[in-house]
């Protein structure tokens, strides 16, 4: 433990430290030959340079500590050639050589594995096809792997958790430290119910740096990259960028052309990108036959409920318009809209307005 601890506080480049890696087969080996006074007078100036930026990051008190936090926290570490490091990570020349995980990582290898990554000033067209992309996901034991950022990232690591589904987050900062904060109740639900994974060592800030460096690994858990809403700058295209780079699908939700949330996916679209218009394009691309088709609504409600429910539609409508077309009185119609909201068959807007869910696309 001690040596892949020392080797994750290594900084050079993920390649350099791969192939040495490779080729020494485990990090105490390569600390045995760098760090260690194993060097022969044969040994190049490269060779001696890479000896000294070793050694600069042996920090015995430094790796005493982080080995307590693991130990307190319950915190796994793994290196390339640990069982459960991801196959999916293992063809790419700057796959992470150390990976600190919590909760179960084990699912990532035996199922497909899909990645949402989308904006964090997402609209509700966003995260409506977040929730359902997810929850079918969940449905049909395909792993959701995104990057526990507000937004689209947080809606697809919940919608897939409350359908019993697995899901997995990579993050930007040490895997003790939960960022953003106000995501704190997902990251304690992926304890129990999934994943956690980073490749920082403990107590490592989420500095900006870092991101990018995350989303590669994100798009090598997956197998396909699905882009629900992204800006004409949004860290998400990253993300396709890194898939592509990967030899990966990389899928895009068409978006209005005039909604400025929708630049990002719509170019990617523009550029080669596959549309994500159906469910059936997802399974399509992973090799799946396309599912039977979910109950879209289900036939449990009542007749005012089903009078109520047939006016909202897909557009959101306000209270006082139910009202006039309904002609239900108000406090009877907030009773029956709670529990058409508890039905998961409609949700409630800022403003009083109303929109039906969709259960599948």
């Amino acid at each position: 433990m001690e040596f892949d601890i020392w080797y994750s506080m290594v900084r050079c480049s993920n390649k350099d430290k791969l192939n040495l890696l490779k080729k020494f087969k485990n990090t105490k080996s390569i600390w045995e030959k760098f760090c260690n006074n194993r060097l022969e007078k044969t040994d190049d100036k490269n060779t001696m340079k890479l000896s000294y930026t070793l050694k600069k990051y042996w920090d015995e008190n430094k790796i005493k500590e982080i080995k307590n936090i693991l130990l307190s926290k319950n915190i796994g570490i793994i290196n390339y050639y640990s069982e459960n490091y991801p196959e999916n990570l293992k063809p790419f020349e700057d796959s992470p050589s150390i990976l600190y995980y919590r909760g179960n990582i084990e699912k990532i290898n035996l199922n497909k594995n899909l990645a949402i990554v989308g904006s964090r000033d997402y609209s509700y067209y966003g995260e409506n096809v977040t929730n359902i992309i997810s929850r079918e996901m969940a449905e049909n034991n395909i792993n959701i792997i995104s990057g526990m950022a507000k937004g689209i990232d947080a809606f697809a690591h919940r919608y897939c958790l409350e359908a019993k589904g697995y899901t997995c987050a990579v993050l930007g900062s040490g895997i003790d430290v939960i960022y953003p904060y106000v995501n704190k109740s997902i990251y304690y639900k992926l304890l129990e119910e999934g994943g956690i994974i980073s490749e920082f060592p403990p107590g490592t800030k989420p500095y900006p740096y870092n991101f990018p460096l995350r989303n590669r690994i994100i798009s090598g858990l997956s197998d396909i990259v699905i882009v629900i809403e992204a800006s004409e700058k949004s860290g998400s295209l990253i993300t396709a960028s890194c898939a592509l780079e990967q030899g990966k699908d990389v899928m895009a939700v068409p978006g209005s052309i005039f909604s400025k949330k929708s630049i990002g996916t719509n170019k990617l679209i523009k550029d080669g990108a596959d549309p994500f218009t159906t469910m059936e394009d997802i399974y399509n691309l992973l090799n799946m036959n396309y599912r039977e088709k979910f109950q879209a609504q289900k036939n449990n409600l009542n007749k005012i409920e089903n009078k109520i429910y047939s006016v909202i539609e897909d557009t959101p409508i306000h209270i006082d318009d139910i009202v006039r077309v309904t002609k239900v009185d108000i406090k009877r119609l907030y009773e029956v809209l709670f529990e058409l909201q508890f039905k998961n068959h409609i949700t409630c807007l800022s403003g009083n307005y109303y929109v039906r869910i969709s259960n599948s696309i």
